[in-house]
């Protein structure tokens, strides 16, 4: 019995102890837990806080930009067209009749100049009228002969120069494919002023090293009932500006009415059916 009963005293003694570290387990497993939930609860409320304050950047980020974008679209410059502009323009004319073959010798040179004011339509598109004084015509080269006898080279030449005087208005439609670039197109109504024939014979005599030279040479004013008083032609040409202010310019002008005036003509075969044909080169100076 004393065997018996000293096995079950250390029964409950092992029992206790193993009730005792199964408690002390769980009281350890509770304080973990609960710092584990502490922690848990600083790591979400870190999270939280962030989130919160990252939200409220994109917010504020948002509500900036509504206040700002169009203040700062308004700054920015527009492509917008230009301003209407005046200016000066001059240059060199080479002209000629139609009925004339196409070479330098029939070219007779003059001069253009006068004012403009351009007036631009949309950004690509601009209005270009002018009005420029323009001393044109022709000029036919009617005998260029040399004979040689011996030691002596005799030359003679004789040329006629018609000059015209017109005040021309065109009016140009401007298209710019580029920047500073454009090309144009349009009428030119021309009032004739007055003119003026001139003939002129050269003599040109060399005989060794030695060469002379004699010219003579005549003129007169044209009869302005012979010339019409108006002249309408066509236009085009391009241009380029080298800054906002100066450009230079060519362009060509045919004339589609006669120059003559042809009323008292009996028949075609009197009518003068010469029209003008003009190469313009000059600079262009916008204020």
């Amino acid at each position: 019995m004393r065997d018996l009963k000293r096995i079950f005293n250390k029964m409950y003694y092992f029992e206790n102890q193993i009730l005792k570290s199964l408690a002390s387990i769980l009281l350890s497993t509770q304080c973990l837990i609960e710092q584990s939930g502490r922690k848990f609860k600083i790591v979400k409320n870190k999270i939280m806080n962030k989130l919160f304050l990252g939200v409220a950047l994109v917010a504020g980020t948002l509500v900036f930009a509504q206040e700002v974008t169009p203040a700062q679209i308004s700054q920015m410059p527009l492509n917008k067209k230009e301003p209407v502009r005046f200016g000066i323009k001059g240059g060199g004319n080479a002209s000629q009749f139609s009925e004339q073959q196409l070479n330098s010798k029939n070219q007779k040179l003059g001069f253009n100049a006068g004012v403009f004011v351009n007036i631009p339509l949309s950004q690509k598109f601009a209005l270009q009228p002018e009005v420029l004084y323009n001393q044109i015509g022709a000029k036919s080269v009617i005998l260029d002969n040399e004979v040689t006898t011996g030691f002596t080279t005799v030359r003679t030449k004789q040329e006629f120069t018609t000059t015209l005087n017109y005040i021309s208005v065109p009016v140009m439609l401007q298209m710019k494919p580029a920047d500073n670039f454009y090309l144009e197109a349009g009428p030119e109504v021309s009032y004739f002023l007055d003119g003026k024939n001139k003939g002129q014979q050269t003599v040109t005599t060399s005989i060794l090293d030695t060469t002379t030279s004699q010219t003579q040479s005549n003129s007169e004013d044209i009869n302005k009932d012979d010339i019409k008083k108006f002249n309408l032609g066509l236009a085009i040409g391009l241009g380029y500006y080298f800054t906002p202010n100066l450009g230079i310019n060519a362009r060509y002008i045919n004339s589609l009415t006669h120059i003559a005036d042809n009323s008292g003509a009996m028949n075609e075969m009197q009518k003068n059916i010469n029209t003008h044909r003009v190469f313009q080169l000059g600079l262009n100076y916008k204020f």
